[in-house]
């Protein structure tokens, strides 16, 4: 890489206060594994470690606009997207994505692990339309994967043909990785699936791992997200950007496992991580 214009991550997502998730967590993992980030805001919440209070979202032609200046000013390779917030927002994004020629990493942040709603309902039509319809790579745990594809079952030929579906009507989605963190919890060992678009083909590879139980799971979806996307820019191969965040999140869940900071879930402590 050119150390003298690094090649830049921008985050396009809400911010959390805590510092757990969201942009906060997004910048930090891009820190820690030695990439430069850049951060335009869609929304402005009110949380901490117990749950979300309240969600305001940015006037749309001010995330459109911070985006477009970091876009005209640094050499951006890689989009990450996280919480939109609300239908106008992602419009303004499919805007600022439709002249915008590098990878774009979709983590649909659609609810709040707590439950509550960060994307409106109506919101969902434009958010396939104008958002997915432009990703490269889409990054949903089970539950988000679920409000995408509307399947019920747990089983892994419905996973497969809603997988193939969503490769059939988005043609530019080139991978798709399934995070297992929220699926079958009652299990020691958790799967995340990298489903890889190959010619006509899709390919499996699973990266598979002893469960860590704790409370300390804030911000696990933005971290690993923001992880893929940086081990892409860091090597250009998929299957290599998937074992580095897989890598990456597994040990802060170790490292952070018994902290306390916060009274609720709390956050990983990226600030640990070793390369």
């Amino acid at each position: 890489m050119d150390t003298a214009e690094p090649r830049v991550i921008l985050t396009i997502a809400g911010s959390d206060p805590s510092g757990g998730a969201g942009i906060q967590a997004d910048l930090k993992t891009f820190a820690t594994l030695k990439v430069y980030g850049a951060a335009a805001i869609t929304c402005l919440t009110v949380q901490n470690t117990t749950g979300v209070f309240a969600v305001n979202p940015v006037d749309p032609m001010v995330v459109r606009e911070q985006a477009a200046q970091v876009l005209a000013d640094l050499p951006v390779s890689h989009i990450k997207l996280g919480m939109m917030g609300n239908r106008e927002i992602v419009r303004a994004v499919g805007k600022i994505l439709a002249g915008f020629k590098g990878e774009v990493i979709c983590d649909p942040i659609l609810r709040s692990s707590s439950g509550r709603t960060l994307l409106d309902d109506d919101a969902l039509t434009d958010f396939k339309t104008e958002i997915l319809a432009q990703a490269t790579v889409l990054t949903p745990n089970f539950q988000e994967f679920r409000i995408l594809t509307g399947i019920e079952a747990d089983n892994e030929q419905e996973i497969d043909r809603a997988v193939t579906r969503l490769f059939r009507e988005y043609p530019t989605l080139k991978v798709l990785v399934l995070k297992g963190g929220h699926r079958r919890e009652e299990e020691d060992e958790v799967a995340d699936s990298l489903y890889l678009r190959d010619g006509g083909e899709i390919k499996l590879i699973e990266s598979r791992r002893s469960r860590i139980r704790t409370k300390n799971t804030h911000g696990t979806g933005c971290t690993f997200a923001s992880a893929l996307a940086a081990g892409h820019l860091k090597t250009g191969n998929w299957p290599e950007a998937f074992e580095l965040a897989c890598n990456y999140l597994d040990q802060l869940l170790r490292k952070s496992a018994d902290a306390a900071i916060g009274k609720g879930t709390g956050p990983l402590l990226h600030h640990l991580y070793q390369d």
